[in-house]
């Protein structure tokens, strides 16, 4: 069955876009990288809470995710080095995006794909 519509809820993803080498003053390589991200991009889907049987056994053993996310886009690119905005609204905190949640894993099935989130640490 597909989603409905009227379950469906705005959220927003920024996908992995490599990670550059951080500088010093005299610009040699410090060995330490910035991870890069594409910009938010607006994604329609069903955001759940992570309970009930059938979710749990979705991801094999994975018990560490807060909600879980379904679309039926099928080529949707989101994987598990990306980032989401589930609870709030795009933003940035010192040039890198202030997200709240990451992707712990992807389920695919015939018709739908599903996502494992958990609320990211604050740091």
């Amino acid at each position: 069955m597909r989603l409905m519509k009227r379950n469906q809820t705005a959220i927003y993803y920024c996908l992995y876009k490599g990670k550059e080498p951080l500088l010093d003053e005299d610009g040699n390589e410090t060995s330490e990288y910035r991870v890069l991200y594409e910009r938010p991009v607006k994604l329609m889907c069903s955001v759940s809470h992570a309970t009930g049987y059938a979710q749990v056994n979705m991801f094999g053993n994975l018990d560490s995710y807060d909600k879980v996310l379904i679309t039926d886009d099928m080529s949707c690119p989101i994987d598990e080095n990306t980032v989401l905005f589930v609870d709030s609204k795009p933003g940035y905190r010192q040039g890198k995006p202030a997200f709240d949640y990451t992707v712990k894993r992807v389920a695919k099935s015939l018709n739908t794909i599903s996502y494992a989130v958990s609320k990211a640490k604050v740091s």
